[in-house]
């Protein structure tokens, strides 16, 4: 049901070429329905994502010395990940396409 309301991705639609985001949307989807191995699957970065943004909720309430280090090392882990993930898409799509 929800689906239905789900944003198509641009790029996969007009170049046929998934990117950095393919896949993020239905795996939040997953995730809030209980199925977290699954949004694993779907979209690695989920879970750097979503511990990026429960820091920040947190910060926004309890200041404290360095948190601007430990914000920087999260979205530098959460952009690894999704570098990671998009290079093995691109690795499968070539694979694929060969």
């Amino acid at each position: 049901m929800m689906e239905e309301f789900m944003l198509p991705c641009m790029n996969k639609s007009l170049l046929g070429v998934e990117c950095f985001g393919c896949g993020g949307q239905r795996a939040v989807l997953l995730f809030f329905q209980g199925n977290f191995t699954e949004a694993f699957y779907m979209y690695p970065a989920i879970y750097p994502i979503l511990l990026l943004l429960a820091f920040l909720v947190f910060n926004l309430f309890f200041k404290f010395r360095k948190d601007f280090q430990v914000k920087i090392g999260l979205i530098i882990f959460a952009g690894i990940v999704m570098a990671v993930n998009y290079g093995y898409k691109m690795y499968e799509f070539i694979q694929l396409t060969n």
